[in-house]
């Protein structure tokens, strides 16, 4: 035995030697021959060890032939021989009738004397020294070439041995063939195989693979001793350390004997028994050596015609792989040189230490792929076959059996094609139950390993249920190219998404999300900005103390750095994280940061919301209530968001139509600025938007006002102004607020320099616009009217500041709380019309047509002046009057007036001003009070000729005049009924009303007619049916004299009275109408003061008349004065004289 100290099998190599060359070198000199069949004759005493002699030979003596000693001519398998090996023509080569006794079906039983012969003889052929001699001879030009074996020494078996090692080199027909012939003997029985009994003994008897005493079970076939123990080394892998094992040196000797019969099946004798039948079927046509047929089993190793047992060698031989690279034949070949090159298989003396593992080898050689560096194409077509190979079978990677197999028992069985494994991504992607970190962290380096993110192939069970997605979706991608991954991220939650692929989508995208090394078009784009600004190291480093997801995050914080702020990443890696970003911003499972702070967040809030892609709305609609890690993380994804909203992927898919019309250049452009949300919400209510897309913009515009950081375009404008005039205020609502009030303040004040910036006051219009869209994005009216909102809004939508016109409609019927926030909103819309969101929608066009270079401030006066125009739209129309209506009110709501009468309403109206009450309408009572001082033409001339205006609106449409209005409800429609539903706004109401003021029975409605037709002296334009019926005699006869202060209504008097004019029939009618009828007033209402007359006086049309009778009287009774004075004081002095 001194001739196996070396652990290679000088074992078969000897044996291999002598018997392919008698048989098939047929260019052998006879007399070599001869030596050949007597080596292996068992009458050939000295070729028998001890071990052979000690064993009961039942085989005759038989004499010695010339011709050397033949195997087919023994007795001991005649019978055998006749009925397995019927073709005589091969029973002269002893190796061919070897071969074909020992290549037998598993039912077909040999004899034992057949058996115990045949082991002898192999015996006899692996243990004699003539062996070398005969290799010598064969192999000549062999063994010259290989330096390795011809250095060697002679005499002691090792040449054969290393003729063994390098038969994958050989190129020499003969010698290659009598290796291979002499392998397939040796692999037979383990027995033969020179030192393995010795090393394994101990672990053969521990794990009962079988007998070791020649003659107990001396069957030919006892390769399944070797199947045994490399069964007792794949399951010593998948259990807990600690347990007793193999001893090291038996598993050298088990691993290098798989790896010397990696290069054909057959020497695999337990794998060729099981699945000689599976070879037939699905590899007939595959020819044997190279591995190439343990390759065609593997790949079919999950069809449904493939044999249990077969299957179950397979699966041994894969986990020898997964240990040892080696094992594979074809892989050990294509990688050699990119191994040595890229330095992967430093320790090339222990062939299973670490850089042996087949883990160590793809992570190894796929980070040089991942670096952009060249690996040959044959081994990376090897290592996409045993990566696609780790992703089908679970059980090959041993990490995972040992720590899952609770989650696999509990919760998935045993199914094939990967699907086991996509369980128990699914399994530690739930909520349902706790997985082990042990097991989710085997997972992740199977992930890692496999690497399905740089081919999507790998992972068989994702390819078969996305064939269709991929076949429409994603067609115009190469097969395996990374980005197909990609494009099924883009296409998740769509309709060309089917269910099963969305699901075994994020199961992998879990993983992957958790390193992004796993991410080749990131990791390549990224690597170096990785390294500089996230201390990253490299891809298959596995000592990065980073938790999962944190460099991802590290890369999206700086991808939307502004370089004011620092550190930017370059502009590939920002467009690869930004891809990322809108990707996996669908899940929030996929960012793990996230989902590990806001777990119990989760649960607690969002246990019901189980639509696709509605956790993160979720957690934004409760940011208030998350706890501190949640609310923080969720805080800075949704500022991103402002930022670049295409990271809601589903708002952006929803609103598609509406980007393609309206908003295609700032999505094609959009860089960090914010546009494009801006522009989906100045088009929410374009005909291409959708209830998606509607419903996504509004809950946006819902979250920001949680936080005015949620505003990019907001935030960048105004932050300055924000941290020096509203410090410590986070709600936008309450930024802008004060942001807002700060701008009215100053305004108001008229200052020199606005303490708001230029910028900020720009984006605080826009800002304000848009709240005024929704009532829903003013919380604190919203809150104080949802009692209102449900009494009288129900059915309103809210878009489109419908609500919040809903309400105003409804004034008088709000509770206090929301009337006061109204009446503040309706005071801040009128002070700045572009604030009124239905009158800037209403009225859009008519803007553009009339008041497009109007001053915002100045809006509805413009479109107030235009409001009767030809060209004006009817709709716009009735907004505007709806406006004055309001403002009528109460003069706060006019802010033209407001500032035009600012003296004058504390001089004549401050009794009024004294019981008004904040945020209350007046009622029109300050008007109504300015209205009696402009007839009595006692205003200032700003205030009159603004008081003008109204009296000239009011006249033409009595609800206008909210006194009227409210004092002569009932007299209206009992009176003018008619007129009210003509609605032509020309005056007939107030004419009716004037025509039945003798019918009229209610005072205070009295009053105000009194007060209409005292107003109608001041100035015939308040009196339109007057100023019609007149026009043309003012034209005449009134030409020269300007309007105001009652001028015209005295001229066309003076006219009626003077018999040489001649008015219009209708004119003249009119005008004796009004004389009637102030004749009425005069009686009716009396002058009430001095200063009431003296007004009624020069109000009056006869007001010349009138004066010039009181000064006849003044002077009349200043002479009688006179004269009575002189009478008197005659009569004084006589007295005194007396």
């Amino acid at each position: 035995m001194a001739a196996c100290r070396r652990v290679h099998p000088l074992w078969l190599l000897l044996s291999l030697c002598i018997c392919v060359y008698f048989v098939q070198a047929g260019k052998t000199q006879v007399g070599a021959n001869e030596n050949v069949d007597n080596i292996g004759s068992p009458q050939n005493p000295g070729a028998v060890p001890a071990a052979a002699n000690a064993a009961p030979v039942a085989v005759a003596a038989q004499p010695r032939r010339s011709t050397g000693w033949k195997l087919a001519e023994e007795e001991a398998c005649r019978e055998d021989l006749l009925r397995l090996c019927p073709n005589k023509h091969s029973w002269s080569n002893n190796l061919a009738v070897l071969e074909c006794l020992q290549d037998h079906k598993e039912d077909t039983e040999l004899a034992p004397d057949c058996n115990h012969l045949l082991w002898n003889y192999k015996l006899n052929l692996t243990t004699d020294a003539k062996f070398e001699s005969v290799a010598m001879e064969v192999c000549k030009s062999t063994i010259s070439e290989i330096k390795e074996c011809a250095q060697e020494e002679k005499g002691k078996g090792y040449l054969v041995s290393c003729l063994v090692d390098h038969r994958g080199n050989i190129s020499e027909h003969h010698c290659s063939q009598y290796i291979t012939k002499m392998t397939t003997i040796i692999f037979s029985d383990y027995r033969l195989i020179c030192g393995f009994m010795d090393k394994c003994r101990d672990d053969i008897n521990t794990l009962h693979c079988g007998s070791i005493n020649t003659g107990e079970k001396d069957v030919h076939s006892q390769g399944e001793v070797i199947a045994c123990l490399e069964k007792g080394l794949v399951t010593e892998a998948e259990q807990a350390a600690g347990q007793t094992g193999i001893k090291e040196e038996c598993k050298k000797a088990i691993m290098r004997v798989a790896e010397l019969s990696s290069d054909d099946f057959h020497l695999d004798r337990h794998l060729y028994f099981a699945c000689r039948d599976d070879r037939e079927h699905f590899c007939e046509n595959t020819a044997a050596g190279e591995g190439r047929v343990y390759k065609c089993l593997f790949n079919h190793k999950f069809e449904d015609g493939m044999s249990e047992k077969c299957r179950d060698s397979l699966s041994t031989r894969q986990k020898l792989i997964a240990q040892d690279y080696k094992v594979s034949y074809s892989l050990a070949k294509a990688c050699r040189a990119d191994l040595r090159k890229n330095r992967c298989n430093q320790d090339t003396n222990m062939p299973r230490a670490r850089e042996a593992k087949l883990s160590y080898l793809l992570l190894c050689l796929e980070s040089v792929l991942h670096r952009g560096r060249p690996v040959s194409g044959d081994c990376q077509g090897e290592m996409l076959d045993y990566r696609r190979m780790l992703m089908e079978d679970y059980s090959l990677s041993p990490e995972i059996v040992l720590h899952c197999r609770g989650e696999i028992d509990s919760h998935c069985g045993l199914h094939h094609k990967g699907r086991t494994l996509h369980c128990l991504m699914r399994v530690v992607r739930g909520d349902k139950a706790p997985v082990d970190s042990l097991c989710q962290k085997a997972l992740q380096s199977l992930v890692q390993e496999a690497d399905p993110g740089a081919d999507y192939r790998i992972d068989r069970a994702l390819n078969e249920a996305c064939e269709s997605v991929i076949q429409t979706a994603c067609k115009h991608i190469r097969n395996g190219d990374p980005m197909v991954l990609s494009c099924l991220m883009e296409h998740l939650y769509t309709e060309k998404m089917v269910e099963d692929c969305e699901v075994r989508l994020l199961e992998l995208q879990y993983f992957i999300s958790r390193d992004w090394k796993l991410d080749p078009l990131l990791y390549r784009k990224c690597q170096n900005d990785a390294a500089r600004i996230c201390h990253t190291h490299g891809w298959n480093d596995t000592s990065e103390p980073m938790p999962p997801g944190a460099v991802f995050s590290c890369l999206y914080r700086h991808a939307y750095r502004t370089e004011e702020q620092g550190r930017r990443l370059s502009r590939d890696c920002r467009t690869e994280v930004q891809r990322i970003l809108h990707q996996r911003a669908l899940d929030v499972k996929l960012d793990p940061d996230m989902q590990r702070r806001c777990m119990t967040d989760l649960g607690k809030w969002c246990s019901e919301r189980t639509e696709s892609g509605q956790e993160l709305v979720c957690l934004q609609d409760h940011l208030d209530d998350l706890g501190p890690d949640c609310k923080d993380v969720v805080g800075n994804l949704t500022e991103l968001e402002s930022e670049d909203i295409q990271i809601d992927a589903l708002l952006i898919r929803a609103c598609e139509p509406v980007i393609q019309s309206h908003c295609h250049d700032v999505a094609d452009n959009q860089i960090e600025t914010g546009d494009l949300m801006e522009c989906l919400v100045l088009n929410k209510h374009q005909k291409e938007m959708n209830e998606k897309c509607t419903v996504g913009v509004t809950h946006f515009q819902l979250i920001q006002m949680k936080d005015f950081r949620f505003s990019y375009k907001f935030k960048m404008a105004c932050k300055e102004d924000v941290l020096k005039l509203c410090p410590n205020i986070k709600k936008k609502v309450d930024v802008v607020i004060c942001l807002s009030t700060t701008v009215r303040n100053d305004t108001l004040q008229d200052v020199k320099e606005q303490r708001v910036s230029v910028k900020c006051r720009r984006q605080l219009k826009v800002e304000e616009l848009e709240m005024s869209e929704d009532i829903r994005l003013e919380p604190d009216l919203f809150d104080n009217c949802k009692n209102d909102i449900r009494k009288m809004c129900q059915n309103v939508p809210y878009g489109n500041a419908q609500v919040i016109e809903c309400l105003k409609e409804n004034k008088k019927q709000l509770s206090q709380r929301c009337h006061q926030k109204v009446f503040k909103l309706q005071e801040t819309e009128m002070m700045d019309p572009e604030l009124d969101f239905q009158l800037m929608r209403v009225c859009k066009q008519m803007i553009r047509r009339f008041c497009a270079e109007s001053d915002a401030k100045n809006m509805l006066q413009c479109l107030i002046q235009n409001k009767n125009g030809e060209l004006m739209d009817p709709k716009c129309k009735q907004m505007i009057t709806k406006r004055q209506i309001t403002q009528n009110t109460d003069y706060r709501l006019n802010p033209v007036l407001r500032k035009a009468c600012k003296a004058d309403i504390p001089k004549f109206c401050q009794n009024i001003l004294n019981k008004a009450k904040d945020d209350n309408e007046l009622e029109g009572q300050v008007i109504s009070c300015l209205k009696l001082k402009y007839a009595d033409q006692r205003l200032s001339p700003d205030c009159e000729d603004q008081i003008r205006v109204i009296l000239q609106e009011s006249a033409l449409d009595y609800r206008l005049d909210p006194q009227l209005q409210v004092q002569c409800t009932e007299e209206i429609s009992r009176l003018c009924a008619e007129e009210v539903a003509a609605q032509e706004q020309t005056g007939q109401v107030e004419e009716c009303l004037k025509s039945n003021l003798l019918k009229i029975k209610h005072d205070g409605c009295k009053k105000e007619v009194l007060n209409i037709l005292k107003e109608s002296k001041a100035d015939i334009f308040v009196d339109p049916v007057l100023h019609t019926a007149c026009a043309l005699d003012i034209k005449h006869q009134c030409a020269s004299i300007p309007p105001g202060r009652g001028r015209q209504m005295s001229c066309l008097m003076e006219a009626l009275q003077d018999k040489r004019v001649r008015l219009q029939p209708e004119c003249k009618k009119r005008l004796q109408d009004r004389i009637d009828m102030w004749s009425y007033a005069a009686k009716a209402a009396p002058a009430e003061g001095f200063a009431d007359l003296a007004g009624e006086v020069f109000s009056s049309p006869a007001k010349n008349y009138l004066l010039s009778m009181l000064g006849m009287a003044f002077t009349l009774l200043f002479l009688m004065g006179l004269l009575c004075g002189r009478i008197t004081k005659r009569v004084t002095q006589q007295l005194k004289d007396r």
